[in-house]
């Protein structure tokens, strides 16, 4: 069986928690709208005819691929989680990067555009528009926090 998507949605959200850092990891991914799916990590390739949808809402305990970024922390600090992702202009599909770090949106957004630059050089291609979606959160005192950003992928052919 070759599960091969061929819709997608972006999502990204941040949240605190006094309790943890899973509980903050935890809350971002409910406020992110895929809290009650069993998210399996993949690599970051987009298929040839995968298209981007709005964020729907999935079944809860549903098995769901995605290219997940987070960034966890704790009282004072500023993280990011974020991905980048882009078509290539021969419209042979596409390519996700995704990246955290202990530091500001705009440093994190400098990196993501390095990853996808260096993808683009390993496979001797050019991307259409970049895109980019990127949490930032600077952690109040007494609390943990959590950034994440996610594709996640819904509906497949064989």
């Amino acid at each position: 069986m070759n599960l091969v998507p061929t819709k997608f949605f972006v999502t990204s959200s941040s949240a605190v928690s006094s309790i943890s850092e899973l509980n903050a990891f935890d809350r971002a991914l409910i406020n992110a709208g895929i809290g009650e799916q069993n998210l399996v990590s993949v690599s970051s390739v987009i298929p040839v005819g995968a298209g981007q949808i709005m964020p729907i809402e999935l079944p809860m305990g549903a098995v769901t691929h995605c290219v997940l970024a987070q960034m966890r922390g704790t009282e004072g600090e500023t993280i990011s989680a974020g991905i980048a992702y882009g078509f290539r202009k021969d419209c042979k599909g596409g390519y996700v990067a995704e990246g955290h770090l202990h530091g500001s949106k705009k440093s994190l957004k400098a990196d993501l555009q390095w990853k996808m630059n260096e993808m683009a050089r390993l496979r001797g291609v050019e991307f259409e528009d970049i895109s980019f979606i990127i949490e930032e959160q600077e952690i109040p005192a007494n609390n943990y926090g959590c950034c994440v950003a996610a594709l996640v992928f819904t509906e497949y052919r064989d």
